[in-house]
């Protein structure tokens, strides 16, 4: 376990930091529980870009502890566990497979306040859950890359086949298929969020199979390297990854979870903190589209931010029908758009999708 504290109170109060957190005799305790490295460039990198954003706004009132690299499961309780004997006040658990440990470990300690991120389970009244409608960013995605395949074949590679991933790939090809409908998805299911040995044969595979576009629902850069070489393009996922611009990365899905974290910290810190659940989306700046690079042809960048903005001003929603169900079946009437518990649930893929969803 790690340990960084920052020891700029000044800093903090040239922030705006609360009287109610500097009234505070010991620092607050904040744990995060990763399962990943801080140096993946992806999903643990930006989860842990929000834990030092909590550090310099809180400066010493605050000291923030973290554990990269946790596999989900048994192991996963075992860290939380640890951390909440530790003195831990508030514990960030930031991956789908640590929802039941989560829920576990809580009930043991409740005086910790605990938040996991894209889970759904809060059976303890200290436990809240919170995630991104990262929907919101594939269909934008989705929207460049249907414009700028040549081969009309588009790869993408898939964690898990969890209700979150498969609204992302039904987000991305529902908008690529709208501006060209000669395009065929083909999915690639690596089971792991960061394996980059995997996640480079799962690129290398779809551009095998003719994908000369990939997006990606795994956390390395791996695939990056793969599609520089075969001169394919891609997405930074969760995070920028900027370093691989004009190409292959064109624009990026990036998760901004700093104003979240800063505000469940002064939650705690206040007294205020209650169990809840977030999904923020492009209108409160937990997802963000990365600047697109100028490798996407200037009217498509203008088109795709003009879907951007209306996803953000509320005007458009990504699942507005008419839409079907792979099997034809009608999902959604012209007009209408899914309601959030449907999102949240969605094991199936929509029409046009080839190939099944995995058990």
């Amino acid at each position: 376990m790690k340990t960084t504290t920052t020891l700029l109170a000044g800093a903090a109060l040239a922030l705006g930091l609360a009287g109610g957190a500097m009234a505070q005799d010991e620092p607050l305790q904040v744990g995060f529980v990763y399962v990943g490295s801080i140096g993946d460039l992806g999903w643990t990198y930006e989860h842990d870009q929000g834990r030092l954003a909590v550090e310099e706004y809180f400066g010493d009132a605050v000291e923030t502890t973290y554990v990269e690299n946790v596999p989900e499961g048994a192991d996963a309780e075992r860290v939380m566990t640890q951390m909440a004997l530790s003195g831990a006040d508030l514990i960030f658990t930031t991956s789908f497979g640590y929802m039941e440990p989560t829920n576990n470990v809580a009930a043991r300690f409740p005086d910790v306040m605990f938040e996991h991120a894209t889970g759904y389970l809060r059976n303890s009244p200290n436990v809240s859950t919170y995630a991104a409608r990262f929907y919101e960013g594939r269909a934008v995605m989705g929207h460049i890359a249907g414009n700028m395949t040549e081969s009309n074949i588009i790869g993408y590679i898939g964690s898990y086949p969890i209700p979150e991933v498969i609204r992302g790939i039904n987000s991305a090809y529902l908008h690529a298929a709208a501006v060209n409908p000669d395009v065929e998805f083909r999915v690639i299911w690596a089971y792991t969020w960061f394996d980059p040995a995997v996640e480079a044969e799962a690129a290398q595979a779809l551009i095998d199979q003719g994908a000369d576009v990939i997006l990606q629902h795994t956390d390395s850069t791996a695939p990056m390297t793969v599609l520089a070489e075969a001169g394919a393009i891609g997405f930074g996922q969760a995070s920028d990854m900027g370093q691989f611009a004009p190409t292959p990365r064109v624009s990026s899905i990036i998760d901004n979870w700093a104003p979240y974290y800063i505000e469940r910290v002064q939650a705690v810190m206040d007294g205020t903190w209650e169990s809840s659940d977030v999904w923020g989306g492009i209108d409160s700046g937990m997802v963000e589209i990365g600047e697109m690079s100028d490798a996407i042809p200037e009217e498509v960048r203008a088109s795709a931010q003009a879907l951007a903005d209306s996803i953000e001003d509320g005007s458009y929603h990504p699942f507005t029908g008419p839409i079907n169900r792979q099997d034809g079946s009608v999902w959604l009437a012209e007009g209408e758009t899914a309601d959030d518990g449907t999102l949240l649930g969605m094991d199936f893929y929509v029409e046009g999708m080839t190939g099944d969803v995995p058990n």
